[in-house]
């Protein structure tokens, strides 16, 4: 008899009032026991509509960023006892329609970790409205990233992710930043630790109420995306001592 996976699905939230009906809705639910969404202090009805749909809802005294948000729902998650969890965006921007195949490549034991890629080509990522500095900074650092981690992504900063229980029991993601990096400290650790990443084709989907962070921040976000790869090698050859790698 096959092992019974309970898979949650987690979204870290701020400001989602107008995009979280429509980002539940494509959710198979037959495929998910649970969904949790972590409000960090919206300033918009975000908690009371998702309290409608009937989901579990975490509210945060105080603003804690998406890094700290992310933190909350993975404790969340490891209380519910889930096998598999899924962090989705809960802005509309990543079809949640796919997670039955996220969702398969790591019941099956064939991927430890699957990511959402949304640059399956240029033209459908530009079309689906993708800025183009955006793009391109992904392009780079993605293919940085592939080369140096030993990777072959097609991106490594997508918003849909699904992770095995094992991974979140081992890397130390407690440790990161509570800033957007904390995704791509996630994802440098679990290479580190020799988890096994898969990613397949998901429709990009830039729209006004999507969330995304601006130019500056972008700027920030790839700069210290490169120092915790700094980090990583200092810590590897002995160094220095990182905690995102301890």
């Amino acid at each position: 008899m096959n092992k019974k996976f309970k898979t949650v699905v987690v979204m870290p939230a701020y400001n989602a009032e107008k995009t979280i009906e429509k980002t539940v809705q494509d959710i198979p639910r037959e495929f998910v026991d649970d969904i949790i969404l972590v409000d960090d202090c919206s300033k918009d009805r975000t908690v009371e509509v998702t309290r409608n749909l009937g989901l579990k809802v975490i509210v945060h005294e105080k603003n804690t960023g998406y890094g700290g948000n992310q933190k909350t729902c993975y404790t969340e998650a490891l209380k519910n006892d889930a096998d598999i969890i899924i962090m989705l965006h809960p802005d509309y921007q990543y079809d949640a329609r796919v997670i039955p195949s996220l969702v398969s490549f790591i019941k099956d034991g064939i991927c430890d970790v699957m990511l959402g890629n949304r640059i399956r080509t240029r033209k459908e990522a530009i079309s689906g409205g993708m800025p183009l500095y955006k793009y391109f900074a992904n392009r780079f650092l993605t293919i940085f990233e592939n080369l140096i981690l030993g990777q072959n992504l097609g991106e490594w900063h997508s918003g849909l992710r699904a992770y095995s229980k094992k991974v979140l029991q081992t890397i130390p993601w407690r440790n990161n930043s509570d800033d957007f990096v904390f995704d791509q400290q996630f994802l440098i650790q679990c290479a580190y630790f020799g988890f096994r990443i898969g990613d397949i084709p998901v429709p990009a989907k830039y729209f006004e109420e999507a969330s995304s962070i601006n130019f500056i921040r972008s700027i920030k976000y790839g700069i210290e995306t490169l120092l915790t790869i700094a980090k990583l090698f200092l810590h590897k050859f002995g160094l220095t001592k990182c905690s995102l790698f301890s």
